[in-house]
């Protein structure tokens, strides 16, 4: 998994990072806001770690930034702030959960894998086979089949349709679309690919949600 860390604590946050590496993780670290909203902008992570008490500005405005841009990505809250209201306000605003310092790290690594195996399927053994009605794709070999017959795809194609169904249920952004499968796209490529990738699996599997993006519907 891909992670980014926003925590401004230098020894917080290099514990953290240091823990997350050791459990096999990516993990990109930002201490401010801007940092945060420029990396989740060109990047796509599997899930982001969220402290609210950051140095310019509220984390929780952050968050709500975040899922007003469309961002659909499990951001699991760490934060010494522990009344009600605080919880209530993060779980409103988006989060898929809250966890107040301080906390073991064993937890933190057991809730992050929850919220990102609630999100997205993804599993601690690896498993590289996504599935959406009879369409299946093997991420290991490069394989996509329609009820047991294979399809052709091109790099670009797999990688748009490799997004969607790790990603079932949710709305892409084309912004998180291009990132994971197009990063030098004029903003119409996606479109001309994403045509070409229908036709080629059939309908009923991709649907668009206009002025947004893309989604995968099981």
């Amino acid at each position: 998994m891909k992670i980014c860390l926003i925590e401004d604590d230098l020894e917080l946050g290099r514990g953290l990072q240091s823990a997350l590496q050791d459990a096999g993780q990516e993990v990109v670290w930002v201490r401010r806001i801007l940092e945060a909203k420029n990396w989740v902008q060109d990047e796509p992570f599997d899930a982001i770690l969220l402290d609210l008490g950051l140095p310019d500005g509220n984390g929780l405005e952050l968050l709500r930034y975040f899922r007003s841009e469309g961002k659909t990505v499990p951001i699991l809250v760490i934060t010494a702030r522990d009344s009600l209201e605080d919880r209530l306000s993060g779980l409103d605003l988006g989060a898929d959960d809250y966890l107040v310092k301080p906390f073991v790290t064993t937890e933190l690594l057991a809730r992050l894998r929850a919220v990102v195996r609630r999100s997205t399927g993804w599993n601690e053994s690896g498993e590289s086979v996504w599935k959406v009605k009879d369409l299946v794709l093997d991420d290991r070999r490069m394989l996509v089949t329609r009820d047991g017959g294979a399809v052709v795809l091109s790099k670009t194609e797999f990688g748009l349709l490799h997004a969607l169904m790790r990603y079932p249920d949710r709305v892409l952004t084309r912004r998180e679309l291009e990132a994971r499968a197009l990063p030098n796209s004029d903003g119409q490529a996606l479109d001309v690919h994403m045509s070409n990738l229908r036709k080629k699996i059939g309908e009923g599997y991709i649907r668009t949600v206009r002025g947004i993006g893309y989604v995968v519907e099981k």
